[in-house]
């Protein structure tokens, strides 16, 4: 009676092992989107992901990705379908002449399963690039209580940063 329970002991935790890599498993890769860069593609991972109920998060702010992005250089951005599958919009900040202050915009939302790429054009050709994120929308925008203001979740953000001249 004794080696029967420390073999169905060991038989048991050897299960729950194999059952935690499998769940470890499925949770362990991110998609990752692609920012084309004057003739340069850059692979980012997400600098922040959640599951789909926007429980299960994640930060990872050194997965972004730098480049030196000239005024006036278009951006072709492509996202998985895991990405392409939910609602997603760029954010993007730049500036403009002299000014050091960011412009901050954001593209058109892309409803679910309309677009995997998206090319990121500034107003004017002198115009330098700060930042362009990727955001993947979560759960549906709900009303802050406090504002009362609609937000819009974010559960996933991939993150390009134009490097500034120096000066």
């Amino acid at each position: 009676m004794i080696t029967r329970p420390r073999r169905s002991g060991r038989v048991l935790a050897g299960m729950l092992a194999v059952a935690a890599v499998l769940v470890g498993g499925c949770g362990a890769a991110q998609p990752t989107v692609t920012f084309d860069v004057d003739g340069r593609s850059l692979t980012a991972a997400p600098t922040q992901f959640c599951d789909n109920r926007m429980e299960n998060c994640s930060d990872d702010p050194n997965s972004r990705v730098t480049a030196d992005v000239p005024p006036g250089t278009p951006i072709r951005i492509t996202v998985p379908e895991e990405v392409s599958d939910g609602p997603w919009q760029v954010a993007y900040a730049f500036t403009r002449g002299d000014d050091p202050a960011p412009i901050e915009q954001r593209s058109d939302v892309a409803t679910p399963g309309s677009r995997g790429e998206y090319t990121l054009i500034l107003p004017s050709e002198t115009d330098r690039l700060v930042t362009a994120q990727v955001q993947l929308f979560g759960a549906a925008p709900a009303i802050d209580p406090q504002t009362q203001e609609l937000e819009f979740p974010v559960r996933a953000t991939w993150v390009l940063v134009g490097e500034q001249p120096a000066g």
